[in-house]
């Protein structure tokens, strides 16, 4: 820092000032520190600044798996979110075999500053505590009473867009809406399932027993044959997966996609839009969520805050639904 402040012109508390990107720095000052660092390849030490600040500038991130297309679309956004905030992310997935306790207990001994936690790992973390002085923010979970908020919450709202998706149905004509759900262990299907649930009740519509799934496209093409014995003309599914395994399972029974059952779908994953035919899915905003997951995270650290924030869903309609016959 004392080169860079020598070759600037500057006071190393100017240098110091800019490293840590204060605002009392004026714009031309600041440009004449910056492209000092640049000729002499400074960086910041990560290290000296944790021993100064008692931070690391790093986010922790617990998962139960990466292999659902949510999951992973959540890990890019937030790593896009946390690094536009100039912090590094350490990853922690838990497995089948779920212990909140322990994975907490590695992040902070990695030291990383507070922690994220997502969809299935999310009812696990509520009966584990976090370390002392470890914040967290908690993705997709039940929202605490805000007097006694433990953590942060972010959550998307499963339960709106899933009322979306069968109210587009019904609206269709068709007499009821079938669910293709998915475990009921996760908080993302039961909210999907209550918006179903609820979208049915206020319609007067009958509620039919739900078919269920693990997430993927092949566990919807096995459960879908139960849907075809309920000569279901209208089915919301949990997820993206699940619709284009249900969709698969009524062309191989002699069924048409929209022509004999409309399909609705979740997440509206990229390639959602260039199914056969194009899927009518709920948009989840996951850039956004990550966005406000890393935002509510480095507020928790910064300013003890712990927050709610719901997240809107979108409905985008296509060519899996139609009027029923």
């Amino acid at each position: 820092m004392a080169d860079v402040a020598a070759v600037a012109g500057v006071s190393g508390q100017t240098v110091s000032r800019v490293v840590n990107d204060s605002p009392r720095v004026d714009p031309a000052t600041r440009a004449r520190v910056e492209s000092a660092m640049a000729q002499l390849g400074y960086r910041p030490h990560r290290a000296a600044r944790a021993l100064r600040t008692g931070r690391t500038q790093t986010l922790g991130l617990l998962v139960s798996t990466l292999a659902t297309v949510g999951n992973s679309r959540m890990l890019q956004a937030v790593a896009d979110a946390a690094a536009t905030r100039g912090y590094a992310l350490t990853v922690v997935t838990l497995g089948a075999h779920p212990d909140v306790s322990s994975a907490f207990e590695r992040l902070s001994d990695q030291g990383v500053d507070g922690v994220m936690v997502l969809n299935e790992a999310t009812a696990a973390a509520r009966d584990a505590p976090a370390p002392a002085g470890l914040r967290v923010v908690v993705v997709d979970t039940l929202p605490e009473p805000e007097g006694e908020r433990r953590f942060g919450i972010v959550q998307s709202d499963h339960a709106g867009g899933a009322r979306a998706a069968t109210e587009h149905l019904l609206s269709l004509g068709h007499r009821t809406v079938h669910h293709l759900g998915g475990p009921s262990t996760s908080f993302a299907a039961s909210e999907r399932e209550r918006g179903w649930r609820e979208a049915l009740a206020a319609a007067d519509a009958p509620q039919p027993p739900v078919v269920r799934g693990d997430w993927t496209a092949a566990s919807g093409h096995a459960a879908a044959p139960g849907l075809l014995g309920d000569a279901a003309t209208a089915v919301f599914a949990a997820n993206d997966q699940l619709a284009l395994g249900a969709i698969r399972a009524f062309a191989d029974a002699g069924r048409e996609v929209p022509g004999d059952v409309s399909v609705v779908g979740f997440d509206d994953i990229a390639d959602a839009a260039d199914y056969r035919p194009p899927l009518t899915t709920v948009r989840q905003h996951f850039d956004g969520l990550g966005e406000l997951a890393v935002a509510a995270l480095v507020a928790a650290i910064e300013d003890g805050v712990a927050g709610f924030e719901l997240v809107p869903t979108t409905l985008q309609v296509r060519e899996s639904t139609a009027p029923a016959r």
